[in-house]
């Protein structure tokens, strides 16, 4: 089948129990294109082609011998460096590897990938202990965003090797990590699908903390109809994940009932985003779902104790205090002074930022009374030049604008997703991301396939990057 790398997971998958195709033939073309642009997109800090075509080999012979292991079977797969699987050196963005036990030592989602034998085609690059959104990485440099053939944009962060290897055409799905928005972020940024589930959905064992509050897996892929299906694939709750992604294909947008407007989100943003987002809202609404103008106050709340210095920089101090005590002196300069200060506040200051967000949390949950979604632009900025933000001040500066629009979701204990919808007037991907409630994610994902069906997938709406089409 030629071009199989563009068509659907689901689609993929049968082809595979099918022997229609194989998985080496499909890990080849995987290959094939991370030969053809990976020196130019630096998507990953370790490439691992010998160990993926050693699980595709095991993966055709089950499927020979009529075994299916699950549905991520023979499935070329990238996973963030912060995750800690056996046989790949975990180094979280540093410029040296974490200690091998335990960071050598598969976590329940890396097992749960391996059980199905999906196959890890590499560990992706990211943030330095995945403190920040911008993709700056001083030890090993930041992965180009595909969208800008000139210029070295920000692919987003912190998971910022994630996306890019979606668009490079090595991965079909990608694992990422989300504490204030680092798999919405990369996603909106490239383009791409970014699922970040409720807190306590997925394990954070076998995955390097950054905040031990906030941090939770997530999900990047190349569409929302490959999301949901990675979704099930990996959360041991909902089994069959082709009945999955049919279930959720079966809600209409007709009567579906989406907030917008709301200042916090759509003020403020660089131009053609929102007028792009809200496209895109306008067209849905054409199609039956009823727009309701509303507001989500716990937002902006959340996002002043963000600026007022947030819990997560305290809690990595203590993860490098307590298991990499070494570490400080060998930080990226620009996050090295903010972790060194998070040595200074009391433990009455850091419970009571802790405690902010639960009182705000709890305040949110009627938020949804009368709705379904919450509809935002993903992000308000234009993915940055690198050169432009490599001082702390231009860094900060970027940096919290670039979480403004996804921080609230962890601080709330809600879940949300990003798809792409359009190009800002720089011609960089625009995201409009839904936030649903806590556990919401079927419904989310429900709504937003049928989103998906109205407005097109990235290569329909958005075409091809300049910089893979150069």
């Amino acid at each position: 089948m030629a071009d199989l790398l563009s068509r659907p997971l689901i689609e993929i998958a049968r082809a595979l129990r099918e022997n229609q195709t194989t998985a080496q033939g499909l890990l080849e073309q995987a290959i094939g294109r991370h030969e053809r642009f990976g020196e130019r997109l630096h998507a990953y800090l370790l490439w691992a082609p010998d160990k993926g075509r050693a699980v595709a080999s095991a993966a055709d012979a089950a499927f020979a011998a009529g075994v299916i292991a699950g549905p991520l079977q023979g499935l070329p797969i990238s996973i963030k460096d912060l995750f800690a699987a056996e046989g790949f050196p975990c180094f979280a963005g540093s410029s040296r590897p974490l200690p091998a036990s335990p960071w050598e030592e598969d976590g329940p989602l890396v097992a749960t990938l391996r059980r199905q034998l999906g196959v890890i085609t590499g560990k992706t690059h990211m943030v330095e202990f995945a403190f920040g959104g911008t993709g700056l990485n001083s030890h090993h440099g930041a992965p180009r965003n595909p969208w800008d053939a000139t210029a070295h944009r920000s692919p987003g962060g912190s998971s910022s090797g994630a996306g890019v290897s979606l668009i490079e055409g090595s991965a079909l799905l990608a694992l990422g990590s989300d504490t204030a928005g680092s798999v919405r972020i990369p996603a909106s940024m490239t383009g791409t699908v970014g699922l970040k589930v409720t807190l306590g959905r997925w394990s954070t064992e076998g995955v390097v903390p950054l905040s031990y509050s906030f941090d939770t897996p997530g999900l990047l892929a190349r569409s929302v109809t490959d999301a949901a299906y990675g979704f099930a694939a990996l959360d041991p709750a909902l089994g069959d994940a082709e009945r999955f992604l049919a279930k959720c294909g079966m809600l209409a947008l007709d009567g579906i009932r989406i907030a917008v407007d709301d200042p916090f989100f759509w003020d403020s943003c660089d131009p053609g985003i929102a007028e792009a987002a809200r496209e895109a809202v306008d067209a849905l609404a054409r199609e039956g779902a009823v727009l309701r103008p509303a507001a989500l106050p716990e937002a902006a709340e959340a996002y002043a104790v963000f600026l007022e210095g947030g819990v997560s920089a305290i809690e990595l101090r203590s993860f490098l205090d307590q298991e990499l005590p070494d570490w400080l002196d060998q930080l990226d300069p620009i996050m090295a002074s903010t972790v060194r200060g998070a040595e200074a506040p009391s433990a009455r200051d850091y419970l009571a930022r802790l405690g902010r967000p639960r009182t705000l949390a709890r305040r949110a949950v009627p938020r949804f009374d009368g709705i379904d979604v919450i509809a935002t632009p993903t992000l308000c900025i234009t993915p940055p030049v690198l050169s432009e933000i490599g001082s702390p001040e231009t860094y900060l500066a970027a940096n919290r604008r670039i979480v403004r629009n996804t921080f609230a979701v962890n601080y709330l204990g809600l879940c949300g997703i990003t798809l792409p919808v359009g190009l800002d007037r720089a011609g960089m991907p625009v995201g409009l991301q839904f936030i649903a409630p806590a556990w919401a994610e079927q419904k989310l994902l429900a709504i937003a396939l049928a989103a998906e069906q109205v407005l097109g997938t990235v290569r329909e709406r958005l075409g091809t990057p300049p910089l893979l089409a150069a």
